[in-house]
């Protein structure tokens, strides 16, 4: 019997073919038909899942969430392609009677990230599903900003008036990322181990004496200063630097889409907030929590921010509202930056966590039992 990651990556090849068979079934491309059939291949999926387990296998109820949800993945890989224009006859129906936001740029960057990032993430979760916690937050964190953007974004949007009935099945998609990161959260930290003289060595260093960190909260500083600014801008803000950036800089921020308006208020009302703890985390010794939240948020910022620059320079976005030639280079850096920055950061945490250890209590490094 084959490992279980090549079985689900077997099993998921199913995808394109019933997508491909239900776009030349007219009875199959109505908008109730398409949510049932969805349902029906989700729970053959999961049955056919089932019987290709060996019966003595002890799974982790996150098991089947990572192995289900790659269906979806390859759903919209095959969206994403399609959309390119590498491949044909098989997302036509769906645009028309499911999901027509599909088209737009935007979903089009969200469904290469979902086919080739997660479907990833998926695979290497489940080949090592006995240590996944760190790989688990990552994939939470980004599945999590993709449905939080996702869902607000096609309600307000101009495809708010054409929401089809295979639109709502993003809701439980919505709420099961949530779940799995509650249940990683209350798992216990994968701490590394670390002798207590260099966790006292380092918690004694000021930010100052430690470069690194100080030059990372900086770049938080400035992630939190553009999320607020761009946060105003898309509230319609009258203030002339505003007005000049939305139709000068990036005008992506007025597409109607709504894409990007809700993902400028997600980073403004969720993401401020976390990256001030994050700078307090970065000057405050024994923040454990950092080695958690910082994975977690890195995914989230990466795959927003993934969506928003490819969106912002695909050409399925109205030319006016793409960022114009002659403003590429510091618009592009500065969302490259926003992305980075959280990415450096959680890399910084994990490379050398001894900073964000529990302190040492007094008397318990070798310096000090040498010294009594």
């Amino acid at each position: 019997m084959p490992p279980v990651e090549v079985s689900v990556f077997l099993l998921s090849l199913l995808a394109p073919g019933v997508l491909y068979t239900m776009n030349n079934i007219p009875a199959l491309q109505e908008p109730l038909p398409i949510l049932g059939m969805g349902m029906v291949v989700l729970g053959s999926f999961l049955l056919l899942l089932l019987l290709t387990l060996p019966n003595k296998m002890k799974v982790d109820p996150l098991f089947y969430v990572f192995a289900v949800l790659s269906l979806p993945c390859m759903v919209g890989l095959t969206n994403a392609l399609e959309q390119s224009g590498f491949i044909s006859a098989f997302m036509s129906f769906y645009l028309k009677m499911g999901e027509p936001h599909l088209s737009a740029a935007y979903a089009v960057m969200m469904s290469y990230w979902e086919g080739v990032v997660h479907f990833a993430l998926f695979l290497a979760i489940i080949h090592r599903m006995k240590s996944y916690r760190s790989l688990g937050l990552l994939w939470a964190g980004s599945s999590i900003a993709h449905q939080v953007v996702l869902i607000p974004g096609v309600v307000i949007g101009k495809y708010g008036s054409n929401i089809r009935p295979a639109f709502w099945k993003n809701v439980p998609l919505f709420l099961v990322p949530f779940w799995a990161a509650s249940l990683l959260f209350s798992r216990p930290t994968e701490m590394p181990v670390i002798t207590a003289d260099k966790i006292a060595a380092e918690q004694n260093k000021g930010l100052l004496s430690r470069p690194v960190d100080l030059l990372l909260s900086l770049l938080l500083a400035g992630a939190m200063a553009f999320s607020v600014f761009r946060g105003f801008v898309v509230l319609d803000c009258p203030l002339d630097v505003c007005f000049t950036y939305i139709y000068q800089y990036e005008p992506y921020l007025k597409d109607p889409v709504g894409f990007p308006r809700v993902m400028m208020l997600v980073y403004l009302f969720y993401g401020l907030p976390l990256l001030t703890v994050f700078i307090y985390g970065l000057r405050t010794p024994g923040c454990s929590w950092m080695l958690d939240w910082t994975l977690f948020f890195a995914g989230a910022m990466a795959q927003t921010q993934w969506c928003h620059i490819g969106a912002s320079l695909h050409s399925r976005t109205p030319f006016t509202y793409r960022v114009p030639a002659d403003k590429w280079w510091p618009v592009i850096t500065l969302n490259v930056l926003l992305a980075a920055a959280p990415a450096l950061l959680a890399l910084r945490c994990h490379i050398n966590a001894a900073y964000f250890m529990k302190p040492v209590p007094k008397g318990q490094t070798q310096n000090d039992k040498k010294k009594n």
